[in-house]
């Protein structure tokens, strides 16, 4: 480690260890105490008690990494004299110290019996104890929950006899005991509720449900009771059954009657609400959800209006029996339109390696193409890069130009499908179309591809799959300058299977199915993807020419056949309220097979990087124990077929709008099989481990909510490709030029 480098990391803990030493006593009153530590425990082993601490009213000053008082400390720096802006600017920036408060204390103690009596456990007891040291006290919250409650018998009273006939199928028969749970009873409340508002009870709520409980005294069994009283309109009405409303009308308000913004069967398709059915408050949910699908809507709204009675005879030959508390509606659905067309032009900067360049995009979108709400995107791009330095070129620059065209339908375009299916369906179909044209000194690029496409979405919006049913791409190298096949494909001492493949001609076709579930501490991404099985199944028929390398051609060139597996998931555990724990895995793994023995480049994996192994640069890492070519980044050679990342990320807020991390990283690419070029490459179960590759470090985030602007620095712990025990194992050698990366990007690294 350099001189310049251990001394400031000696002024950065130095200026730390100044912060953390400066004390808030000056700032606590006499008699009373900074809140040092809150502790909730319990007596009894069964009992989660960590569960409970969200009930405590009064916390201690925030912790930076669940260690560090950094804010607290920070305000203690302040003097008391507020007329200065320096004091001032301190307590701002920093966190007043939390003076205990005996009466948050007392109803903290409350609330806990309160929500352990919620849980069932309802003779159960807090006891308060403080431990105090100086000016510093710790509160500590013990909990006695005792043996919780059981139901030993649940009954239902309907008042309302059309309503228990509705319910009938619906109500719970079980009899074996369970806990007495304050949550699970509101959770029937609410059950109950929804089935009604899906069979047409417009008006009713879950106010109109209560329980009655009763249990034998000594005893934890108890008798509970479900009540569903009758409907009253007012405090001073008669009860009567609930009124059951019957869609009669549904009246599209459309801002340009003359020319609808869509089509009939668009609309029966997305709104659900029918004339002469029951009112259903999943049907309105779901229509508002469908329309909001629809690109060429910028929001819609529905509204009710209550009719007079209708006969009730009619009624009667409507819906086949006869209620005396029917009632009518009338639903207007109101639907405003996005602007049709739009037109984008974004300018870009580039630098490849220094050499500096600029691109054009210039995008249009039509949100309604067929008035069924279809988006077509057609996007051009043009760029350029004055290449400079490239000895034994001519001298030339590089242009690229590029037309992507996409149609997305919302909806599931297939054969046989019945219309229920399709209204139940939130699937989206996506064709998509493009090609690029790519001029380099070195070589001439043209890429064509093709795609059809399904996404979809579960009605809990959690899981989202999506499904490629046929994606073709064909890459086609009209020229290669006569230096760069010289110097890199016909050299044998240079010669690289992997590079040679990559500038072949390339014919891919595939299918893939993905899936992704997200929740608020979950997120799970899986996709399996299959290139050239339905070619080598079509060859068995056609029996394709073969080449000299005998693989099967078609149009004249060899197709890629491969199976790839892609997983990763990330969990987050929230520590408390500024700091969370991020655990994240990664895997994936690509088997060329059958005509291919090689995977395309673009298919291979690569490590290092900001989302990656962070104590190395982007294809700076592995391939296994590879070192590179001549101690340089290979571009080509250091891509694998499996990749395995992992990563423990402590999340913690600062101030304002800032956020910081401490990570460990772990992880490697391997080849799958033995290439020439990348000695040190291969996968072997027996030693993999022992060549993952390491790194720590801390990292700042500017949170501005939209985007997360990310800036990283790591240094590397163990490093499988090395010469020397010096570079295996950094974290006792540090070098700080060869081991640290820094590392700038938008958005969390996982």
């Amino acid at each position: 480690m350099s001189p310049k480098l251990h001394t400031r990391l000696f002024l950065f803990f130095l200026v730390l260890l100044i912060v953390a030493a400066c004390s808030p006593d000056k700032f606590i009153p006499e008699n009373q105490y900074l809140l040092e530590k809150v502790r909730v425990q319990s007596d009894a082993k069964h009992f989660d008690a960590a569960q409970m601490a969200q009930y405590v009213r009064q916390k201690g000053n925030a912790r930076w990494f669940s260690l560090f008082r950094i804010p607290l400390s920070t305000y203690s720096m302040a003097g008391t004299d507020t007329t200065k802006w320096i004091n001032r600017t301190l307590r701002k920036v920093g966190e007043a110290p939390v003076i205990y408060d005996t009466l948050q204390a007392r109803l903290s103690c409350e609330d806990l019996r309160m929500a352990m009596n919620n849980m069932g456990y309802m003779n159960s007891q807090v006891m308060l104890n403080t431990k105090i040291r100086g000016k510093r006290l710790t509160a500590i919250y013990t909990l006695h929950p005792g043996e919780p409650f059981t139901i030993s018998n649940f009954e239902y009273d309907i008042q309302d006899s059309a309503i228990a006939r509705i319910l009938a199928s619906s109500l719970h028969t079980d009899s074996a005991p369970r806990r007495f749970i304050v949550s699970d009873l509101d959770a029937e409340r609410k059950r109950i509720t929804g089935i009604l508002n899906d069979s047409g009870y417009y008006r009713f709520n879950k106010d109109f449900i209560f329980y009655t409980a009763d249990s034998i005294r000594g005893s934890r069994d108890i008798s509970v009771t479900l009540h569903l009283k009758k409907y009253t309109e007012h405090s001073d009405a008669e009860p009567t059954p609930h009124p059951r409303y019957i869609i009669n009308e549904v009246r599209i308000v459309d801002t340009n009657p003359s020319k609808p913004l869509l089509r009939p069967n668009i609309l029966r398709d997305n709104i659900l609400i029918e004339p002469q059915t029951y009112f259903s408050a999943s049907n309105m949910k779901n229509t508002y959800n469908n329309m909001a699908r629809l690109s060429a809507v910028r929001y819609t709204d529905i509204k009710f209006r209550e009719q007079p009675k209708i006969d009730s005879l009619v009624i009667g030959r409507m819906f086949k029996y006869r209620e005396s508390a029917l009632r009518y509606l009338e639903a207007d659905i109101q639907i405003i339109p996005n602007a049709p067309n739009t037109i984008s032009f974004q300018p870009e900067g580039t630098n490849t390696a220094g050499n500096l360049g600029a691109a054009a995009v210039l995008t249009y979108q039509n949100r309604n193409l067929f008035h069924g709400s279809e988006l077509l995107s057609i996007q051009l791009r043009a760029a350029f890069e004055a290449i400079t330095g490239l000895e034994g070129y001519d001298n030339r620059n590089f242009e690229e130009y590029s037309l992507q065209t996409g149609l997305t339908f919302p909806r599931l375009l297939s054969p046989f499908l019945t219309k229920n299916f399709r209204r139940r369906s939130k699937a989206v179909s996506e064709a998509t179309v493009s090609w690029a044209m790519q001029n380099r000194p070195e070589f001439h690029r043209r890429m064509f591809s093709a795609a059809w496409k399904y996404r979809w979405n579960t009605s809990t919006q959690k899981t989202a799959y999506n499904f490629n049913v046929l994606d073709v791409s064909y890459v086609y190298m009209p020229w290669i300058s006569q230096t760069f096949k010289r110097d890199y494909l016909d050299n044998a001492s240079s010669r690289n299977a992997i590079l040679r493949y990559n500038y072949e001609d390339l014919l891919i076709m595939k299918s893939s199915l993905g899936l992704t579930y997200i929740t608020p501490r979950l997120a799970l991404r899986t996709q399996i993807e299959s290139a050239g099985s339905i070619l080598s199944s079509l060859n068995t028929v056609l029996r394709f020419p073969v080449n000299a390398q005998r693989q099967r051609m078609l149009f004249n060139i060899a197709y890629a056949q491969y199976l790839k597996f892609d997983f990763n998931i990330t969990r987050l555990i929230p520590l408390d309220q500024r700091n969370t724990l991020a655990l994240h895995a990664a895997l994936g793994i690509s088997w060329p097979y059958g005509n291919s023995t090689i995977l395309p480049f673009e298919k291979r994996y690569i490590a290092g990087g900001a989302n990656s192994v962070r104590g190395w640069s982007v294809r700076e890492l592995g391939p296994g124990r590879f070192k590179g070519t001549d101690g340089r980044i290979d571009f080509i050679n250091q891509t694998g077929d499996l990749k395995l990342d992992l990563n423990a990320e402590l999340r913690t807020r600062l101030f304002w709008k800032l956020d910081a991390a401490a990570f460990v990283d772990a992880g490697n690419i391997w080849t799958l099989r033995n290439y020439a070029d990348q000695p040190g490459g291969q996968f072997n179960f027996g030693r993999f481990y022992r060549e993952l590759a390491m790194s720590y470090g801390l990292g700042i985030r500017l949170n501005l909510n939209y985007f997360i602007i990310r800036l990283d620095g790591a240094q590397r712990i163990i490093n499988p490709a090395y010469d020397s025990s010096f570079e295996h194992f950094p974290i006792i050698n540090p070098h700080f030029k060869r081991d640290f990366r820094f590392h700038f990007a938008v958005g969390l690294p996982f």
